[in-house]
């Protein structure tokens, strides 16, 4: 007897439908599993029959030809454990014939019968909703996580004896109640404060124009300026997450198995600090399943490079490509994915190897010692830099200061009513923040008098600015406008934008 089971399968983090056909036939008894499944789902024909006879039902002792179609493409994973023992259950007429028809049935199987939590569940079922699919059979432990999508009628089983059970209309099983999306505001990582930074105002001014206009940043000082500390600060001063910007996350986050459970989504923005021997596919995605790498998991929050040279040449440049489009592709020899990665680069580094140039102290370093160490980071990297800022080192009167300064939460009011503004001048066009716009955006947004295109021309010739860093001075500039308020572009604003390019030439010339 033939069956037919529906499923799903991710590529990236798009789905695809999956028909599983089985046949039982008579003869020797034998198993045979076609259609590009990896050693995971081949291996799923010892998980299921055990899974089928512990949970009191007969596996059959036959012929099974299982199908996954369509052929042509690769499919991953155990997640299609549960649909194919109901296909089998079904064609061996233990499950009624045509009751699963309308379900996507998703779940890794135990040995027991027990159906485990499996990873993507939250992008596959959105996929499944675009396809015109709106009813789901998912594990117990992904409920929270499927509890978010309006549309979807899901079912949450333990076993697969619930599932034949429910399917055989022995068992009243009710769909999962939705859950409301809340930001919460409680969760601090690094239980930091701008309050508890101790001088630094050039820094933290230029820490708030960077969130406030998605803008990359680069902090430049001796050790023990404050900078990781100031990093650590920033994800108190952003904007809550919208739900769409949740759900994206949270797409990234399941796929790549680090998803909470409990929590079902992810509501707070991501702050990624990969240590600097990370290697290539750890940072932009790949490996053997071409996984989201740490700039897809900062996709609308964060990524923190801390000491920026101490990274390999070859992983900063890598960094190029996504930093200008916002999403990475990663190709390999069977498979070719994307993932977004629309996240805000905040970098570190100091002047030399031992720390100390420019500062009060004495540098012990070479001239060609430090420029072998800031030459590390490119011209064409640099170029994509929004913001160069300079720290010098915390004096003792900054430290025996008792006053607190202004808190985050101050700033972050600031940031909302910027981003807020981003947010109506760029409705409807798919950019969110001004460090997103179009050259068309930047003709029309970031128009200047003819007095400070003059200024701006003095700074591009003495500052050897090419075309890409002069349109992210007029990005800032605008960036600036909004923390006032302003239509306009001011000579001051444009000034002040200026002013954060302007140590490019003292490192790197």
């Amino acid at each position: 007897m033939l069956a037919k089971t529906n499923s799903f399968a991710l590529n990236g983090v798009k789905g695809f439908k999956i028909d599983i056909e089985i046949d039982i036939n008579a003869g020797l008894p034998s198993y045979d599993m076609v259609g590009l499944p990896d050693t995971a789902i081949k291996e799923s024909r010892e998980r299921i029959r055990s899974a089928i006879k512990n949970s009191g039902f007969l596996y059959p002792v036959k012929k099974i030809t299982i199908n996954l179609a369509p052929a042509d493409l690769k499919k991953e994973g155990p997640v299609f454990d549960l649909a194919i023992a109901v296909g089998i259950l079904a064609a061996s007429e233990q499950v009624p014939v045509y009751s699963y028809k309308d379900y996507i049935i998703l779940g890794e199987l135990s040995l027991d019968g027990s159906v485990r939590h499996i990873n993507g569940i939250l992008p596959t079922m959105i996929a499944g909703l675009e396809n015109g699919y709106t009813k789901y059979i998912i594990p117990k432990s992904n409920e929270n996580e499927a509890s978010y999508l309006e549309k979807a009628e899901c079912y949450a089983v333990s076993n697969l004896r619930e599932v034949v059970e429910f399917l055989s209309g022995k068992l009243n099983l009710q769909p999962t109640l939705r859950n409301e999306y809340r930001i919460d505001n409680t969760i601090n990582k690094y239980q930091l404060d701008f309050s508890e930074v101790k001088g630094q105002v050039l820094a933290k001014r230029a820490l708030e124009i960077a969130v406030s206009g998605g803008h990359n940043i680069l902090m430049i000082g001796p050790p023990g300026a404050g900078k990781t500390m100031l990093a650590k600060c920033v994800p108190t001063i952003m904007p809550n997450m919208t739900f769409d910007e949740a759900i994206e996350v949270t797409k990234i986050h399941s796929i790549a198995g680090i998803l909470d459970p409990m929590q079902g989504i992810v509501k707070t923005r991501p702050f990624r600090s990969p240590h600097h021997t990370a290697t290539v596919p750890s940072l932009t995605g790949g490996g053997s399943n071409a996984k989201p790498g740490e700039i897809s998991l900062a996709h609308n929050g964060v990524l923190f490079l801390d000491e920026m040279p101490e990274y390999s040449r070859k992983t900063l440049e890598t960094l190029r490509q996504p930093l200008e489009d916002g999403s990475v592709i990663i190709s390999r020899s069977k498979i070719s994915l994307e993932y977004p990665c629309q996240f805000m680069l905040i970098a570190s580094m100091n002047p030399c190897p031992c720390g100390n140039f420019g500062s009060s102290n004495p540098c012990k370093c070479t001239p060609n010692e430090i420029h072998r160490y800031v030459n590390k980071l490119s011209g064409p990297l640099l170029d994509r830099i929004d913001l160069q800022v300079e720290l010098d080192s915390v004096s003792y009167d900054d430290l025996c200061v008792k006053e607190k300064a202004e808190p985050s939460s101050v700033i972050k009011k600031r940031v909302e009513v910027a981003r807020e503004i981003q947010r109506e001048r760029f409705k409807g066009t798919g950019v969110h923040t001004n460090s997103e716009m179009t050259n068309a955006m930047i003709e029309e947004y970031c128009a200047i008098s003819k007095s400070d295109e003059e200024i701006l021309g003095i700074a591009f010739d003495q500052l050897h600015l090419s075309a890409r860093a002069n349109n992210r001075i007029l990005k800032v500039a605008r960036t600036i406008a909004d923390l006032y308020e302003s239509k306009d572009i001011k000579t001051e604003y444009l000034v002040e934008a200026v002013q954060y390019r302007s140590i490019d030439r003292k490192y790197w010339e």
